[in-house]
């Protein structure tokens, strides 16, 4: 059985949130990731990258989407159907909240 997963944004970090007082020059005047807000929605089902859903972050959380998708779970969340998963940007990562929903 394949199945929706519905996919919350949970936390945007700052340049600030990863490098404290010691943002590298090359970051300064950057912003959080303006492509997601927190508490953002998406339901995602297939194996392509929505077109509302940015491509490199579809890739960091796929394995975990594909295996939620296809009935696994993750036994040390301590929930069948969820997982935590986020965006690799190091300068400004997405954390993400997977749930199975079909």
């Amino acid at each position: 059985m394949i199945s929706r997963v519905k996919v919350t944004v949970i936390k945007t970090f700052s340049k600030e949130d990863i490098f404290g007082d010691n943002v590298p020059e090359s970051l300064r005047g950057r912003n959080p990731c303006s492509r997601y807000k927190e508490g953002e929605e998406f339901i995602l089902e297939g194996d392509n990258c929505p077109p509302d859903f940015c491509g490199w972050a579809f890739r960091d959380i796929f394995r975990d989407y594909n295996h939620l998708r296809k009935n696994g779970n993750f036994r040390w969340v301590g929930k069948n159907g969820v997982m935590f998963s986020s965006c690799t940007d190091g300068r400004k990562p997405v954390v993400f909240k997977l749930e199975r929903i079909d």
